[in-house]
């Protein structure tokens, strides 16, 4: 809870400051846009928090969003697919993708950083050499499933965007996993200490093949919306960094990287003050674009070494 409201106190913070220097910030469309952008990286940040959980790390995020983001409308339009057919598949192979990274790091005890690294490497290139470098997107077809991504609902005045509809279901499901079940308190326990959950009797390779799969399944899903809302992709540059963003989004939410700690609350606001800060570096003219990334890494690295100086202090409290 204290994590919790640490990042949130820093959300506000930002948010107010930021409106305060950008008229704009504050305005129904800057808003709407923040709320799209993200539910977008939210739902791939609450993979990464499974994963994060355990103990280990997903690279390959950004690439398996490419992968998925640029099959879809080429399946779609270029092979003539059914949507119920390659909407499916899709999911289907990122599901698949975190199965084998999962396989890769419990059975042949491989570090999770190699695998999701070279998978990170595989699945553009993968990407790439099916697509021959070709950009390809949806046209004027497929307006129903692209109102997943570009769709609104009415709230008086306000349009809530649809993709945040879709992260509040992804977060009361995960947030139900994570603290009201069975596989969730072993998750927790898995990433405190391996060893001990192990002798047990937790099945500790199902719970960690599990959070691969759950973390590839909504890069999928992350990739079939962000190609929905920019309506074309290209294996050269799609998703690049967004894995990222996604463990950012997860680190500053509070989950540790040695594992063992996490809050869905904390990983949605952690994912909501990357595209806050992003929003800023546009709005207010003194920060130049350029540096863009090294202002939002400041931004993560102080968040990090905050939360360490407060454990450390509370620890000699205690």
């Amino acid at each position: 809870m204290k994590k919790i409201l640490g990042i949130g106190g820093l959300f506000a913070l930002v948010c107010i400051a930021t409106g305060l220097i950008s008229q704009t910030f504050f305005t129904t469309g800057n808003i709407q846009n923040l709320f799209q952008r993200s539910a977008l990286f939210g739902i791939i940040s609450i993979g990464a928090a499974f994963v994060i959980i355990t103990g280990g790390i997903d690279l390959s995020i950004g690439s398996v969003i490419c992968l998925v983001g640029c099959l879809l409308p080429w399946l779609l339009v270029e092979q003539g697919w059914p949507v119920g057919l390659a909407l499916p598949f899709v999911l289907a192979l990122a599901s698949g993708i975190g199965l084998l990274h999962g396989f890769l790091v419990t059975k042949l005890k491989l570090q999770p950083f190699v695998v999701t690294l070279c998978g990170l490497l595989c699945y553009r290139g993968i990407t790439r050499g099916i697509l021959n470098d070709q950009s390809y997107g949806f046209g004027l077809e497929f307006t129903g499933l692209r109102s997943l991504a570009q769709g609104t609902i009415p709230l008086g005045s306000f349009e809530l965007p649809v993709p945040f509809v879709i992260l509040t279901v992804v977060a009361l499901i995960a947030s139900y996993i994570l603290n009201w079940t069975v596989y969730g308190r072993y998750l927790l326990a898995l990433g405190r200490n391996e060893e001990a959950a192990r002798f047990s009797g937790i099945a500790t390779d199902r719970m960690t093949i599990g959070a691969y799969v759950a973390c590839s399944f909504l890069a999928g899903v992350g990739g079939v919306l962000f190609v929905l809302d920019v309506n074309s992709a290209g294996p050269g540059d799609f998703g690049n960094f967004y894995e990222l963003y996604a463990i950012a989004g997860a680190v500053l939410g509070g989950c540790a990287l040695r594992g063992g700690e996490g809050s869905i609350v904390g990983v949605i606001i952690g994912a909501s003050l990357m595209q806050v800060l992003r929003n800023a570096i546009r709005l207010i003219d003194a920060i130049p674009d350029q540096l863009e990334f090294a202002v939002i890494g400041v931004v993560i690295l102080s968040g990090v070494v905050v939360d360490e100086l407060v454990k450390r202090f509370a620890g000699r409290r205690g």
